[in-house]
């Protein structure tokens, strides 16, 4: 059955296998995150300076450069602490002590079983769940240590409690959310008395700044009950 949980994580697949490349992105988009992929060297390089993911699977032969010197390139040049899984057709002691070195938090030898791969990238992600707090869907991306939403390279401008909203919502996909929880939840008890018609008006303003992106409906209503962050579109 499929995991409808929102993971809110983005996972750049770099490998020039396209096959490889498509059972992953398959097998992962299925449990919520989100995917990004390169084929080479340079288009690693480029998804990882421009997108910033959360998670790294790495191919160690690339038709342009060694995954160890990509691996290398992100931990130590640019002082990352992305979490990096190694994967290879060279699967040695050697390799994976070389591999570790580099900068790797794992390493898997190919061909693996995808079940393994996704419990290995559990077990990292609980291991550096401090590493990256921001949460990612449909390009739709919130950063909480920086108080950043961004939809791709785009900034939106939003009030304290349309991020609040669009916060509280995201952690939660799915979940439906009557307007008194939400006031109950997102506002303190020493801020101004609100009422459900103004969760309303946040909601709208909020729609319409994420509509100036997509036209993709994150925020749905369900009249006489509430709302919730959609994932089942």
């Amino acid at each position: 059955m499929e995991d409808r949980k929102l993971r809110g994580k983005t996972i750049l697949i770099i490998d020039n296998n396209n096959e490889s490349r498509a059972v992953i992105r398959f097998h992962l988009t299925r449990q919520g995150f989100e995917i990004l992929e390169a084929k080479n060297g340079k288009e690693a390089r480029e998804s990882y300076l421009k997108y910033d993911p959360c998670f790294i699977l790495l191919e160690t032969e690339l038709p342009d450069t060694f995954g160890l010197d990509i691996c290398w390139w992100m931990r130590y040049e640019l002082d990352s602490n992305v979490p990096i899984i190694l994967l290879s057709t060279k699967n040695t002691e050697q390799d994976r002590i070389e591999g570790l070195r580099k900068g790797a938090d794992d390493y898997i030898g190919k061909p693996f079983n995808i079940e393994e791969l996704s419990i290995r990238i559990e077990t990292v992600l609980r291991r550096t769940a401090n590493r990256c707090s921001k949460l990612s869907y449909k390009g739709l991306t919130i950063k909480p240590l920086k108080g950043i939403v961004r939809f791709h390279d785009d900034i939106l401008d939003l009030t304290h409690f349309e991020y609040r909203l669009l916060y509280l919502f995201f952690t939660h996909p799915d979940q439906i959310f009557s307007r008194e929880q939400i006031i109950n939840t997102i506002y303190n008890k020493s801020e101004k008395v609100i009422n459900e018609r103004t969760i309303d008006v946040h909601i709208k303003h909020l729609r319409e700044k994420i509509a100036e992106y997509t036209d993709y409906p994150f925020i749905v209503t369900l009249r006489g009950i509430g709302y919730k962050f959609s994932t089942e579109n």
